[in-house]
Order: C-alpha cells, then sequence, then structure tokens
C-alpha cells in the first residue's frame, strides 16, 4: 500500500534533507518540536520508515545500534563510510564488497542474498583534530 504523501511526512523529509550526516529519529523529533511544527514522534518514526522503505533516505545502525537515517542522495544499492565523531558520511560504490556477498552466500547455498554493509572511522578532519588533541 502506497504511503500518503502528508503534510507532516513532507516536513519530516524536509527536516531530513536540512540535518548534517545521519539523524536519529529522536534528533529530527526534536529539531521538529522546536520549530513547533506539532508532529509527533510516532509520526516521524513512520515518515521515516516510510522515505527509507522509497527509496528516498538511506537508514543504518550506528555501532550502539541505534537506527539514523539520512536523506537518499544516491538511487540503487551503495555504501557508506561514516564519521564517528561529526556524523559526516560519504556514499561510496563498493564492487568488491558485492562480488565478496555473492561468492560467500553461493559457497553457503544462499541464493538472492541481501546485505548491509557501512564503515564507520574518524574523517580525515576529525583525525587531525584528534592528532592536535582538540577532539574531545
Amino acid at each position: 500500500m502506497a504511503q500518503r504523501n502528508t503534510w507532516q511526512r513532507e516536513r519530516v523529509r524536509e527536516a531530513l534533507e536540512d540535518a548534517a550526516g545521519f539523524v536519529s529519529a529522536q534528533a529530527l523529533y526534536a529539531t521538529l518540536r522546536e520549530a513547533e511544527t506539532g508532529i509527533g514522534l510516532a509520526t516521524v518514526y513512520r515518515a521515516l520508515a516510510g522515505l527509507a522503505s522509497a527509496g528516498d533516505a538511506d537508514t543504518l545502525q550506528s555501532p550502539e545500534g541505534e537506527a539514523l537515517y539520512r536523506a537518499c542522495s544516491t538511487d540503487g544499492h551503495h555504501h557508506h563510510l561514516i564519521c564517528r565523531n561529526c556524523g559526516r558520511a560519504v556514499e561510496i560504490e563498493a564492487s568488491e564488497v558485492e562480488q565478496w556477498a555473492r561468492r560467500v552466500a553461493a559457497q553457503n547455498g544462499y541464493v538472492d542474498a541481501e546485505h548491509v554493509v557501512d564503515i564507520f572511522g574518524l574523517c580525515a578532519s576529525c583525525a587531525a583534530q584528534r592528532a592536535e588533541g582538540t577532539l574531545a
């Protein structure tokens, strides 16, 4: 069933597009609450799930297990490099990962295998701050 394109969903989409990097539903809700939109937390979660399933938002799980979202700027399957400190994300194409996933699945008798690969580290800017001793 197609999800209706309500003003609340559009406002969540706009807030997601304005966010820097990946954000949690709670953080996005706080932004919308500060803007006095009247949009509830449950609506934020539903809108984000709908945007993700429609391919309009990327979603990933943080190292702590929290779902994070970002407006998707690339069509098709892709992976991310994500800074653990500032949240900066870079979309990457990783054909080696695709080949590995197909090979491992086939070696174990699996077909139609899917995978999620996101790489967490420190971006160059945060790494430089850490080297200078200015990264908290």
